[in-house]
């Protein structure tokens, strides 16, 4: 029993938006989710942001949403939403260095969360976050990540293709020079449209140890299609089935000029100038490649984030299963 088997209508708490995904939950109206949604943040642009953005899904012309924002806005907003629980689902996508503890702290109050990757960017907050899914059994909550690309229509048929021996056979392991499982994203993730506008990023997004970088974060996408594709039925335990081989990140270089464009900022900030080059390009560290053995199975996966598409392009997904069934 959760705390959603109790009430059938979803009350959304949203916690701290500062990552477009926040408003993207509320891109349209749901029967059974109530209208009001309660936004606890401290204040500042990252919120105005989010507000503004769920104003222009009200606003628009085709299919415009009625949702109505309740904000608290001031420095104990953490302890406020804790305390007042005006909803039972925190939605929490936005800065990562803080993410899990608010994970936490939503778990620990009795709510539901529904988070968008990464839930954690650290070695230490990985810890933390498997003591908070203890915590979430303990008081029969759900906290779950949004796994959106299990819904992508050639994800979906690639699994169940895979799932036909006739056809496939069995999943081949491979080697490390030759993976039976590969898995590359490529996003144009610096400069793109959201919803027909341009998206004007904040200055922590460009920096790892607050955003993270592309492996924790669009990688924990690939990983999951990894196992949902392969080892449905598996439950699968992270200490013995999963063994990584091999790391490396590299990283996408912006000229003050693209900076400016995605951010409306002059300068890098102060935070950020450590890893600005002699040239006076930002070294922005977020690309990655992990490789690793997941149930004896080689598997590598790719992150890469580019600042903007080519004329016409867009992100790409590549996804590649190693059958025993010979394909002539």
């Amino acid at each position: 029993m959760t705390t959603l088997a109790a009430d059938s209508t979803i009350r959304l708490i949203t916690l701290d938006p500062g990552h477009f995904h926040a408003a993207l939950v509320q891109k349209a109206m749901y029967p059974q989710v109530s209208p009001e949604v309660h936004v606890y943040a401290p204040g500042g642009e990252d919120l105005t942001a989010h507000l503004q953005r769920i104003q222009g899904y009200n606003s628009r012309a085709e299919n415009p949403t009625r949702w109505v924002e309740t904000v608290y806005s001031g420095p104990d907003f953490l302890d406020r939403m804790g305390q007042e629980k005006a909803g039972n689902v925190v939605v929490i996508s936005g800065n990562n260095r803080q993410k899990t503890e608010y994970i936490q702290k939503a778990v620990a109050a009795g709510l539901n969360v529904l988070a968008d990757k990464p839930m954690t960017i650290t070695a230490e907050g990985f810890e933390q976050l498997r003591q908070t899914f203890d915590l979430a059994r303990q008081k029969k909550v759900l906290l779950y990540d949004i796994m959106t690309e299990r819904y992508e229509a050639t994800i979906a048929m690639q699994r169940e293709l895979a799932r036909m021996p006739e056809l496939f056979g069995s999943l081949e392991a491979g080697t490390p020079e030759n993976p039976g499982v590969v898995m590359e994203s490529v996003h144009h993730y610096y400069f793109k449209q959201v919803s027909g506008n341009p998206l004007i990023r904040p200055a922590w997004f460009f920096d790892a140890r607050q955003q993270g970088e592309a492996i924790p974060d669009v990688g924990t996408h690939l990983v999951d299609l990894v196992q949902w594709q392969c080892f449905p039925e598996r439950v699968l335990d992270w200490r013995k089935d999963i063994k990584v081989t091999s790391a490396r990140h590299w990283p996408t270089r912006l000229t003050r000029t693209q900076f400016k464009q995605v951010t409306g900022l002059d300068d890098f900030p102060e935070f950020l100038k450590s890893e600005v080059g002699p040239d006076g390009v930002l070294q922005v560290q977020q690309n990655g490649e992990v490789a690793y053995t997941i149930c004896g199975v080689h598997a590598k996966v790719t992150a890469l984030w580019n600042y903007e598409a080519l004329p016409n392009g867009k992100d790409t997904h590549y996804a590649l299963l190693r059958g025993t069934r010979p394909t002539s």
